[in-house]
């Protein structure tokens, strides 16, 4: 008999021995599986655990992995593409793939297999019933494998790049260098992220992935409101938030500023103070321009009121080449609770054309000496373009701080001071952004995660202090510029400068981002065994190696990395944590008369001095004042600010012996306190927004009556702010 018969004898023995059969309805490719050396990828042995494996892959599919139907159906030339070198080059056919169809080895032979793409060794016995060993090693190649198209899939993320506008190009090569995936013209299923051109609004109905804006920030970062937002913290921490200049809001306080200019000049008659008018909603340098007296202010336009804030102009900035310039940093805010901010390590020094005077009658209308706008000083005869970061008119803000450095100047403490004004301005927008966030996103309701890329626009003075003039919601991203070709014709030309510090920006925010680094470990979606944490470990180096390959993050954390120097701050984000407690019907931004008095009712704050009907009057005073104060105001009632008002009135009526900050804090504590009380006799009441708060000790003078160490975690050390402010400088790393 030959050769051949016996095999074919032996064969069926065994498979009559074993009482088993093929599965005709089982078509499941076996995985790749390549022997260490040559003679054993031609080892009948290797072809019995090869089909082996088959069976018991295919009955793992069936049992609950929930793979998709297009895996058992994978075409020849993927499975030859996926063949290793020296593998077995005999395909066999679907009939072949029950147990018993190969030639069995030797009872006592030892096969030596290797895992493709794992460099893992497995050492099986294969006996004539040796199924526990194959079906260890038909475990590991499923579980390779399934941890392989995992690391797939997680590497496709996607973006929907639809609505980026300005941004595009940037945003293109980003997405090219990490390796995404990006949707031009959007997509019907979700995207990973969405990005917006210019508000969280540019598309709706968007229920999962992540936006890059949050509801609220374009209102927010108006000039009105930020000065607002500021001037709430000026009120609480004056020597903290200095670094921005005094403003007055028009036209409401327009009889306010005539009066203050009025006495400041009858006290120096000397004196001559320049004032910059910035309208609310203007951006790019539009309609801003300088006055020296109340009586040049252009307020009335026909019949309406234009909205504006004036602002003390800097007249001693820092000069370089005795140019004024400004500097564009950009600053992620990852998310608002908890809270997390970025700062870009590299940003944009942007220079006026003009050589520097300061401010006179004569020369109050030169944009090109006083604005740094770059949209102004572009159009400009003087305006240099230049391939290089360190000169012209639009430079790296690194190229700046060393040509400081080569002069003396401490370019640390100047990255501290600057770190410092971004984290305590950001302090000063959260609160209103919470209430912006749950109406668009109430809690329970699907939506998508928030980020958002700000440019805060930062004067630098000749004492090397950083003062803030604006912030900006959409900064510019553009890579290129307008150039004149020929006269009257224009064409957009690449920017070196721009391109190395937007794309770095743009690609470092996606990177953060990256929906897999907020999802749990992998290991734990397969079940947590041992063995799947390993393979799927293995299926992911090649991302480990592309990311590092790519460069280090520009992107540096600077909150909560500096939480405990800031924390103490936030005093008025846990009014907006009571606010939001009592607003009743959720996805809505103002208070309601009846919450109002519920507000009151639960704090325990009316008593026989302060009746019910006095509450009903403040209500009504304040929220009739802040409404005729809102230009676009969508629903009636109290505002967060008319309320943030309301709350700091209540505190010096009931504290009036204590500094203005302690009695808000007093009456936070308080309230605290009575509505923990109240929950211990009522149901549970959902968990506070304060887990993100960590507040600093305790002041140890604060009343008797309001020092229960239970509830000290809500009492923030106002007393120990001003040792706390310098260490803030000197623990800024650059």
């Amino acid at each position: 008999m030959s050769d051949h018969h016996e095999k074919a004898k032996v064969q069926f023995d065994l498979m009559k021995s074993s009482g088993e059969g093929a599965d005709p309805e089982t078509e499941v490719e076996p995985e790749q599986v390549a022997p260490t050396d040559a003679s054993a990828s031609l080892s009948p042995g290797t072809d019995h655990i090869r089909l082996t494996l088959r069976r018991e892959t295919s009955r793992a599919s069936v049992n609950g992995r929930n793979r998709s139907k297009s895996r058992g159906k994978q075409s020849s030339r993927d499975r030859n593409t996926n063949t290793k070198q020296g593998s077995d080059p005999v395909r066999h056919k679907p009939t072949d793939c029950g147990p018993g169809k190969g030639v069995p080895q030797s009872p006592d032979s030892d096969q030596t297999l290797q895992i493709k793409g794992t460099e893992k060794i497995l050492q099986a016995t294969t006996q004539a019933n040796g199924t526990a060993e194959q079906l260890k090693v038909g475990k590991a190649v499923h579980e390779k494998d399934e941890g392989r198209k995992i690391a797939k899939k997680r590497r496709s993320i996607t973006v929907d790049t639809s609505k980026a506008k300005t941004s595009l190009e940037a945003l293109k090569l980003s997405i090219k260098q990490l390796k995404w995936k990006e949707f031009p013209m959007g997509r019907r299923t979700a995207c990973d992220i969405y990005w917006h051109g210019v508000s969280f609004h540019d598309s709706e109905n968007i229920v999962s992935g992540q936006v890059n804006k949050f509801p609220g920030m374009i209102e927010m970062l108006r000039k009105i409101n930020l000065s607002r937002a500021v001037r709430t913290m000026q009120e609480l921490f004056p020597e903290e938030y200095n670094f921005y200049p005094r403003s007055w809001i028009l036209p409401e306080e327009l009889q306010h500023f005539c009066a203050q200019i009025r006495l400041l000049k009858e006290k120096e008659p000397t004196l001559k103070p320049t004032f910059i008018v910035k309208p609310d909603s203007g951006s790019q340098g539009d309609g801003i321009y300088l006055i020296r007296d109340p009586a040049d202010l252009r307020v009335i336009s026909g019949s309406q009121v234009k909205q504006a804030v004036v602002q003390e102009y800097i007249q001693k900035p820092l000069l370089i080449d005795k140019l004024k310039f400004d500097v564009r940093l950009y600053v992620l805010v990852r998310s608002l609770e908890p809270l997390e901010i970025y700062i870009a390590k590299e940003g944009l020094s942007r220079f006026c054309t003009e050589p520097y005077q300061e401010p006179s009658q004569k020369n109050l209308s030169h944009v090109f000496m006083h604005l740094t706008n770059y949209s102004l000083n572009v159009h400009s005869g003087n305006f240099v373009h230049s391939d290089s970061c360190s000169t012209g008119s639009k430079r790296t803000f690194s190229s700046v701080l060393y040509r400081l450095a080569s002069k003396g100047v401490d370019i640390k403490k100047v990255w501290s001071d600057i770190i410092a004004l971004v984290i305590k301005t950001v302090i000063a927008l959260v609160p209103e952004l919470k209430v912006y966030y749950q109406a668009d996103i109430p809690p329970g309701k699907p939506g998508p995660t928030c980020f958002q890329i700000l440019g805060f626009d930062i004067l630098l003075m000749k004492n090397l202090k950083p003062v803030l003039l604006e912030v900006n919601a959409n900064p510019s991203m553009r890579i290129e510029h307008e150039q004149e070709v020929s006269p009257g014709v224009y064409e957009y030309v690449p920017s070196p400068v721009d391109e190395e510090v937007k794309v770095s920006v743009i690609r470092d925010t996606l990177r953060l981002m990256d929906p897999a680094q907020r999802k749990p470990h992998l290991s734990n979606l397969l079940g947590g065994a041992p063995e799947e944490a390993v393979i799927v470990e293995a299926g992911l180096d090649e991302k480990a190696e592309f990311v590092q390959s790519l460069p280090s993050l520009c992107l540096k954390q600077v909150f909560p990395k500096y939480m405990k120097q800031f924390n103490y701050l936030r005093i008025v984000e846990q009014i907006a944590d009571m606010f939001l407690r009592f607003l009743g019907v959720k996805g809505t931004m103002k208070l309601g008369p009846t919450s109002f008095r519920t507000f009151i009712r639960n704090c325990k704050l009316s008593n026989s001095s302060f009746s019910m009907a006095s509450v009903d009057i403040l209500y009504i005073d304040i929220t009739r004042r802040w409404a005729g104060m809102a230009s676009d105001s969508r629903e009636s009632g109290m505002c967060l600010q008319a309320f943030v008002e309301a709350f700091i009135y209540l505190a010096s009526r009931r504290f009036k012996a204590l500094p203005l900050r302690e009695q808000v804090l007093s009456l936070l504590e308080l309230c605290d306190a009575a509505l923990e009380g109240q929950a211990h006799d009522e149901k549970p009441r959902p968990q506070k927004h304060h887990s993100n708060l960590n507040p600093a000790p305790a002041v140890s003078e604060a009343p008797s009556a309001l020092g229960s160490s239970a509830h000290a975690r809500h009492h923030l050390d106002c007393r120990g702010h001003q040792a706390l402010q310098p260490s803030a400088k000197e623990n800024v790393e650059n």
